[in-house]
């Protein structure tokens, strides 16, 4: 084949038809992409995100239905001053502008506060390492109570003012109050720790009774001090009489009318 014959060839309509309907084609597609992401992305057009914050869940899902977005939880929280469903947190935030298909979404607040279980501290754990550990699950540490025993050791948890264990639920905003050991015993020293307990007994004194008190007999004597004794020659203490026989003293006025 000449370079003639190749040159006419080459300028045919035939092959220029196909170039051209290529180009066209590409043209088209070109365009159609173009536009065509415009529509679906739907390019230039925006909302602005109303801001719902504090917002009542159904008030809250109107406000969106009339902007044109849509509404999702995906989470819950809890504050005590805030009703149950108010809208505690919102992605994205209100002012932002975003598509029409844009899902926005909130956290709500619980109708209670959750539990949180109490884990193993108590004779475990020293006063730094249980307050970490409570930190980190989410609980409301106070001021710890001192009671006698090792220093900084967990003897005991409060909430509320009750001893509670391991394994108990409480709700995620009570406040716990660790017991812990002022350092005035060891936690070898098990001195005090099992005493028996004593009962303060009052000893009632007896006092003895009149009946009760041994009988005497006062004996008579003379002014020389010498026993006196009656005609039949006994002793005064041997005499019947009242004053004997009743075991009281005799009268010394009888005495010595009779002498």
């Amino acid at each position: 084949m000449t370079s003639r014959e190749f040159f006419h060839k080459f300028n045919s309509t035939y092959i220029w038809g196909n170039i051209l309907a290529i180009v066209i084609l590409v043209l088209i597609l070109s365009i159609g992409v173009r536009f065509g992401l415009d529509y679906y992305t739907l390019h230039g057009e925006s909302i602005v995100v109303p801001n719902v914050i504090h917002k009542q869940y159904d008030d809250a899902v109107d406000i969106m239905d009339k902007v044109g977005l849509t509404i999702e939880v995906t989470d819950t929280g809890y504050v005590k001053e805030l009703p149950a469903d108010c809208i505690l947190e919102q992605s994205p935030a209100g002012g932002k502008r975003v598509k029409s298909t844009h899902v926005i979404y909130v956290t709500i607040n619980a109708a209670s506060a959750p539990s949180l279980v109490i884990p193993d501290i108590i004779d475990n754990n020293s006063l730094r390492e249980a307050q970490a550990q409570l930190l980190s699950m989410g609980f409301k540490v106070g001021e710890p109570e001192y009671i006698p025993g090792e220093k900084d050791w967990i003897y005991g948890i409060l909430v509320n003012g009750k001893h509670v264990q391991a394994g108990d639920r409480v709700p995620s905003d009570a406040v716990i109050v660790l017991q812990v050991g002022d350092g005035t015993r060891q936690i070898s020293d098990t001195a005090g720790l099992n005493e028996p307990e004593y009962e303060d007994v009052e000893v009632e004194e007896k006092v003895p009774k009149y009946d009760e008190v041994e009988e005497y007999v006062e004996v008579p004597v003379d002014e020389n001090g010498n026993e006196i004794k009656d005609s039949r020659g006994r002793s005064g203490a041997n005499s019947s009489g009242p004053s004997s026989q009743s075991g009281l003293p005799t009268d010394p006025s009888s005495v010595r009318s009779k002498e």
